[in-house]
């Protein structure tokens, strides 16, 4: 590790880490040990000691005096949780899948590799967590239970580490395996495409107004470059009540200033978590107001939508549930959740048909052609991953 404040990072790599795995498998203790940081912060959170909105932690790893910029989100690990672990899946370029050594696979494990299947992430690095909990006899019958889980997915290649976050072991090895994952090529010359993620008001209780900063949006550039002074659109944008009809307003600002992590920047690209200052009232970006939007230069973002149109593919059966349930096609009048990038809606299906099928949404959704939707069904009271489609 080195000192991470004097560094000019705009020079430096940047790279999108997902932690995932089950609930208390170890995940926000691993990732504080990667980077000195709890990304919890939610009272709530810390009060039930699960990860319920996305975390977010920034590190600069160094290797062969080289370095690298590394962003790490934390997705929840619990099964409720399962539209925000997909909305996390939208960021990242490569995961981290802890999976504890003296608990082993849970059907929640599985079901998060196979929504990065869904999100078409295979860079990834299992963790073989609480490696000091169990005996040796224990730990191998636990590795050899990993590599029978993996076979045949996404995973298969991935490499196992042992490690004890707690203890300290296998940490650096774990920063030496993060440094090594390749770099995917960033797109900077299509429009800028923002991912909120998370905003917010980061003016302390009793600001003079003088002081008052504006609102901040935070996530990550899909593609593209965002400077300081650019005029940003905001879809969905704002919700407004008309004549007892709910309709969302876009919301158009300036960049004020832009951050990655704690260092300012004057440009933002690809790669990193990213948190832009803007001109906005600090009512319109409290509490994640805006979280699911996305943000653009003015005049470059298609027209929200009520409506959607996905070719769609199914798992043969339903994932996170103990017993096997095979997944049934998608019928018609079905109501289904969808998450597509950090967006979560729910759509009733209105037409299906050789693998195509079109939706009428309850949350209108900004149709970027191309971009993957993870597929939930309400079974028993939860929604579990079933397919994955491409918006048409």
């Amino acid at each position: 590790m080195t000192n991470q404040d004097n560094q000019d990072i705009e020079k430096l790599e940047m790279l999108n880490i997902g932690m995932i795995g089950h609930i208390d498998h170890g995940k926000t203790t691993l990732l504080y040990k990667l980077t000195g940081k709890f990304a919890d912060t939610h009272s709530e959170e810390l009060k039930r000691g699960i990860t319920i909105k996305l975390g977010y932690a920034d590190t600069i790893i160094e290797k062969d005096k080289k370095k690298r910029y590394v962003s790490f989100v934390d997705c929840p690990g619990h099964e409720m949780l399962m539209a925000t672990m997909l909305s996390g899946a939208a960021l990242i370029d490569a995961a981290i899948l802890v999976i504890a050594a003296n608990e082993g696979i849970k059907p929640q494990t599985k079901e998060h590799l196979v929504a990065l299947q869904a999100k078409k992430i295979n860079k990834i690095i299992i963790v073989q967590n609480k490696i000091d909990l169990v005996p040796k006899e224990k730990a191998l019958e636990n590795y050899r239970n990993i590599k029978e889980f993996v076979k045949g997915t996404i995973a298969e290649n991935a490499p196992i580490l042992p490690v004890s976050a707690q203890q300290d072991i296998n940490i650096d090895k774990l920063k030496e395996m993060i440094f090594d994952l390749e770099v995917p090529e960033r797109d900077l010359k299509s429009n800028p495409e923002f991912l909120i993620a998370r905003s917010f008001d980061i003016n302390k209780p009793g600001t003079k107004i003088s002081d008052m900063r504006g609102g901040v949006i935070a996530g990550i550039l899909k593609k593209g470059r965002l400077k300081l002074g650019d005029e940003i659109e905001i879809k969905p944008g704002i919700i407004e009540k008309q004549q007892n009809q709910i309709i969302y307003k876009t919301v158009v600002t300036k960049i004020t200033s832009i951050y990655r992590g704690t260092h300012p920047i004057k440009e933002a690209t690809p790669g990193g978590s990213l948190a832009f200052e803007t001109e906005l009232d600090n009512i319109l970006t409290k509490t994640d107001s805006l979280s699911g939007c996305v943000a653009a230069l003015k005049n470059t973002l298609p027209n929200i939508s009520n409506t959607l149109k996905m070719k769609y593919n199914l798992f043969p059966e339903v994932l996170g549930t103990q017993e096997k349930i095979k997944t049934e096609d998608l019928k018609l009048s079905e109501t289904i959740m969808l998450s597509i990038n950090t967006t979560t809606t729910i759509g009733r299906i209105t037409k299906v048909k050789n693998k195509e099928v079109d939706f009428l949404l309850k949350i209108p959704v900004v149709p970027i052609i191309g971009d993957t939707a993870g597929i939930a069904r309400n079974i028993a009271g939860h929604w579990r991953l079933i397919g994955f489609g491409e918006i048409l």
